[in-house]
């Protein structure tokens, strides 16, 4: 290491937790982004700055002018040009000590051995399902890290999978389902920020080998409540990866949780009403807004309520698309409850 980069990472060196040698591990860190948007501008202006040896970007999105409330490295000039491209050009300046490549492709399965394989770690900064799962089998394949990050409206998610052993996307999320997205629902300009520096901050850690990584953690963020929340999974052998071109093939949900029908949960509650508890897991301005009844309790605080659910109950969470309903109903089956839980899309 040169003086002049001795004298740039001072600040991070001067910690006794990091030091020379951590500084070290990070200029001899190799780590794949995937993703040069929302999440993956703040994740690579920090690795960046940091002073992570070799980076690659994968991205074959171009800028469009709905980028620019959050992806904060581009500009109006760049509507147009590839994001992978121009994220190299403009981080370059920042830091020209650090080896970066772009990838103006779209990850595949044809591609992903060739593009992830040079890299020690990978950051999924992608937004859509297909991408994540393809993400994860890979890495699993490859016995490789990687770091992943989710956002929409106002709410985020961090964990850390495959990581020495421990459990990987598909051990939490063995369904490949299609949700909302942010096209679709909207994102608040500064949650990429908030959860994008959580995985940079996250994957500094791994490469470094300092703190204690979020694996086999869920971090939740909600930032119209300020609120955080973590839980905990476990691996399971039953989520193995999925070694074909469609990477999205749907799994079994594991868990005493299954989908609900409105027909369905209308003969339950004739049937009896005492044993159901329905639960509206979206936000509070949301059930305000519209709502089908029962309780509302947002999906970031599902984890410290489970305790306050009857026992025996069988729980039925809805929301919009299914997706957050189907979260809280593995996060109540995992928990261990004694009844049934099941989730539902707003009927």
């Amino acid at each position: 290491m040169t003086p002049i980069e001795r004298k740039r990472y001072a600040r991070q060196i001067i910690m006794p937790e990091m030091g020379l040698a951590g500084q070290e591990q990070l200029r001899a860190g190799k780590v794949a982004v995937v993703g040069a948007g929302g999440l993956g501008c703040p994740i690579l202006q920090y690795l960046v700055a940091a002073g992570v040896g070799k980076i690659g970007i994968i991205d074959d999105d171009t800028v469009d002018l709905t980028n620019l409330h959050r992806q904060i490295l581009y500009a109006a000039d760049d509507i147009g040009k590839n994001k992978a491209i121009t994220a190299v050009e403009k981080l370059s300046v920042l830091n020209p000590f650090v080896r970066l490549t772009a990838y103006p492709d779209r990850l595949s399965a044809d591609n992903a051995t060739d593009l992830l394989s040079g890299y020690d770690l990978v950051i999924d900064g992608s937004d859509n399902f297909e991408t994540r799962y393809l993400v994860n089998d890979f890495c699993v394949e490859l016995n490789k890290p990687f770091v992943f990050g989710s956002i929409l409206r106002f709410e985020g998610q961090v964990s850390v999978f495959n990581y020495k052993g421990g459990p990987t996307y598909r051990c939490l999320f063995p369904d490949a389902e299609e949700g909302d997205n942010c096209a679709e629902a909207g994102v608040m300009g500064v949650l990429p920020g908030i959860i994008g520096t959580y995985m940079a901050n996250e994957a500094i850690k791994i490469v470094a080998g300092i703190g204690e990584p979020l694996s086999g953690k869920l971090l939740v963020i909600n930032a119209l409540s300020n609120t955080q929340s973590i839980f905990e999974f476990s691996r399971s052998t039953a989520a193995a990866p999925v070694k074909s071109p469609e990477m999205a093939t749907k799994q079994p949900v594991e868990g005493n949780t299954r989908e609900m029908s409105y027909d369905e949960f209308e003969a339950l509650q004739k049937a009896d009403p005492e044993q159901v508890l329905l639960v509206d897991v979206r936000e509070y301005y949301e059930f305000e807004a519209d709502n089908f009844g029962g309780e509302n309790i947002p999906l970031s605080e599902i984890p410290e309520s489970i305790e306050t659910f009857p026992s025996g109950k069988k729980v039925v969470f809805y929301c919009n698309s299914g997706k957050r309903s189907l979260q809280a109903a593995k996060l109540l089956a995992q928990s261990g409850y004694d009844g049934q839980s099941f989730w539902a899309q707003h009927w």
